[in-house]
């Protein structure tokens, strides 16, 4: 016989017949279910006065079956693939989505990391070729912190270019290296996600200004807008905005996640130029 949730309206009934007094098993008959079922029900959805009322019942059972997941168990054969992808480099979501395009089995990322997760508690190193493995957070102090944006804030920047519905609005920012001056300029378009690089030989704003406005130059679609940090590379920014036509906007100071397009992109880039390394030879 297949086993059906109490509803709400079983639930009533439950509450009423408890407060006149029925046993369990008595209300089982009447409602036509196993008595271990209203006896369940009775312990773990009564309330802190040992009391049971049906709304507040029906809101906690329904709230468990919510947030409740079932973890899919893999296969060795499953697992083994994975794992070879991980060992490449691949992120659980770019695992999950390839296999999904490639038909070969359905997996979700979240499914993924909870491998992981059983993995490193058993003394495993499979974690370590995530892409944030080894961030370690780190204070830094001494350094003066700038009270605003460097120039038009991001609340003045029109609403609808926060849909990506319409191209030509990006996000840009400098990645720096260590052993030299030189640094690598990264830009992205928000509706697409087309990214462009440009190297620097050096860490200033003229350099970055003018090698900002040879790349927006060789789009094929007009630069718009330009949403960009606050750092000291920026504040030749209306040579930019001069050279290309684009109107910048700047994130609230100390806030990246205001430029969260960007960042994930750097955080990407980062897997093949880790911080630490010298950006001279590219």
């Amino acid at each position: 016989m297949t086993y059906h949730q109490l509803t709400l309206g079983e639930r009533y009934r439950i509450s009423a017949l408890r407060k006149a007094g029925w046993w369990p098993s008595a209300i089982a008959r009447v409602l036509r279910r196993h008595p271990s079922t209203i006896t369940r029900e009775l312990a773990r959805n009564r309330l802190a006065d040992r009391g049971y009322r049906a709304h507040p019942a029906d809101c906690r059972s329904r709230t468990r079956r919510q947030t409740c997941r079932r973890y899919r168990r893999l296969t060795d054969r499953q697992w083994r693939c994975i794992t070879r992808y991980l060992r490449e480099g691949w992120s659980p979501e770019q695992i999950a989505g390839a296999l999904r395009q490639r038909r070969q089995f359905r997996v979700s990322h979240e499914t993924i990391y909870q491998y992981l997760r059983d993995d490193r508690a058993a003394g495993g190193q499979l974690y370590r070729h995530l892409r944030y493995a080894h961030r370690q957070r780190r204070r830094r102090l001494g350094r003066v912190r700038r009270q605003g944006p460097l120039g038009r804030p991001l609340t003045s920047r029109p609403a609808h270019i926060a849909t990506r519905r319409q191209r030509g609005h990006w996000e840009i920012d400098t990645m720096m290296g260590t052993g030299s001056r030189a640094c690598l300029l990264s830009a992205v378009e928000r509706a697409t996600g087309y990214v462009v690089l440009g190297l620097l030989a050096t860490h200033t704003a003229t350099a970055f200004a003018a090698r900002a406005i040879q790349l927006f130059r060789a789009q094929p679609r007009r630069v718009r807008t330009v949403t960009a940090d606050n750092g000291t590379e920026m504040t030749g920014y209306r040579r930019i905005e001069q050279h290309t036509g684009a109107t910048f906007y700047f994130a609230a100071p100390y806030r990246a996640w205001e430029r969260g397009t960007n960042e994930n992109t750097n955080g990407l880039i980062r897997q093949y130029l880790p911080k630490g390394q010298t950006m001279a030879h590219l």
